[in-house]
C-alpha cells in the first residue's frame, strides 16, 4: 500500500506536468496506451493475458472498471485545474467511505464509534471543499466523485475471487479506461505531442502500472484494518511534491481538514482492529 501510494503521486506529477502541454482525455488516452501495451505483454508472458471470467467475477469486474473510469476522468478533471496537495487531501476521506460501504453493501459490522468517525470525516472534507466561500473550487466536486468512484473500485476489488490474476485485473482495467478516453478525444483539441512529453507519458504508464498491481494485491490480500490506514503516506508525497515541484503551498483549510480525516481515519482502524483482537 504505502509502495502504491507513492508510485500513485509520481504518475499525478508527470501527469500534471503533461497537463501543460496536452488535454485531458489526450493525455490519459496516451499513457494508457502505453501502460496497456506492457500489462498487457507481461500478462502473456504469464499465462495470465486470457482467463475464463465466472459470472460473478465478470460482474464485480465490470463494476470495479466502472468505479476506475469514473475515479481517473474525476480525479485528473480536478488535478488539471488544483493544487496536488487539495485534490490528494479530499481523497483522505476514503478510507471512511470504505468503511461505511462495507458496512452498507457487504454487510460488515460498523459500531456508533466508526460511524461518529465518518461523520467527522465529511466535516473534514467539507473544511477543505469550503462550499458557499471564496475558497470554493467547483473542481472540488470532481475530486469528491472521484474519491466515491474509488471507493466503488476498492469494494469491487475485495470481491474478486482469488482465482482472478491480478494482472489481468489490471489489464482490462487499463484498457477499458483507455477506450473511453478514446471515444471522449474528439470532444477536445488534439494538440502537439513533443518527444519531452513523450518521456512524461512513458514515466507516468510506469507509475500507473505499479500502482494497480500493488493496490490490487493490498486489497485482496491484506487485512483491510491493518492495510488502509498505510494510504495516508500519500499525503506526506503529496505535499512534497507540490512545494517543490508546482510550487504550491496547502492553505490552513487544506491542512485542518486533511488532519481531521486522518485522524478520524486512523481512529476507525484502530477501532476495528481492537473489536477483532478483543
Amino acid at each position: 500500500m504505502s509502495l502504491g501510494m507513492a508510485a500513485f503521486i509520481g504518475n499525478v506529477t508527470l501527469m500534471k506536468l503533461v497537463s501543460f502541454d496536452l488535454t485531458l482525455f489526450q493525455a490519459i488516452f496516451l499513457r494508457g496506451c502505453c501502460a496497456a501495451v506492457v500489462l498487457g505483454g507481461v500478462a502473456y508472458y504469464r499465462k495470465e493475458l486470457f482467463v475464463t471470467l465466472t459470472r460473478a467475477d465478470a460482474r464485480v469486474l465490470t463494476i470495479r472498471v466502472i468505479g476506475e473510469i469514473g475515479a481517473s476522468l474525476c480525479y485528473f478533471m480536478a488535478l488539471f485545474n488544483m493544487p496536488v496537495a487539495n485534490v490528494t487531501a479530499i481523497l483522505q476521506a476514503l478510507p471512511l467511505v470504505v468503511t461505511l460501504g462495507a458496512a452498507v453493501f457487504l454487510g460488515e459490522t460498523v459500531g456508533w464509534r466508526r460511524y461518529g468517525g465518518i461523520v467527522l470525516g465529511f466535516v473534514g472534507v467539507l473544511i477543505i471543499v469550503q462550499p458557499g466561500t471564496d475558497g470554493f473550487s467547483v473542481y472540488s466536486l470532481w475530486a469528491l466523485a472521484s474519491m466515491l468512484s474509488v471507493a466503488l473500485r476498492d469494494l469491487a476489488t475485495r470481491k474478486i475471487s482469488s482465482n482472478l490474476p491480478s494482472l489481468f485485473v489490471a489489464f482490462v482495467t487499463m484498457v477499458s479506461v483507455t477506450l473511453v478516453c478514446a471515444v471522449l478525444l474528439p470532444t477536445m483539441e488534439w494538440k502537439e505531442v513533443k518527444s519531452d512529453t513523450i518521456g512524461l507519458l512513458l514515466g507516468a504508464a510506469v507509475f500507473i502500472m505499479l500502482v494497480h498491481i500493488t493496490l490490487i494485491r493490498a486489497m485482496r490480500v491484506g487485512e483491510v484494518a491493518f492495510v488502509t490506514p498505510f494510504r495516508y503516506t500519500v499525503m506526506v508525497w503529496a505535499l512534497l511534491v507540490g512545494y517543490f515541484v508546482f510550487d504550491e503551498a496547502p492553505d490552513t483549510a487544506t491542512v485542518v481538514g486533511c488532519s481531521l480525516l486522518i485522524a478520524t481515519g486512523l481512529y476507525s482502524f484502530w477501532r476495528e482492529r481492537k473489536i477483532k483482537h478483543g
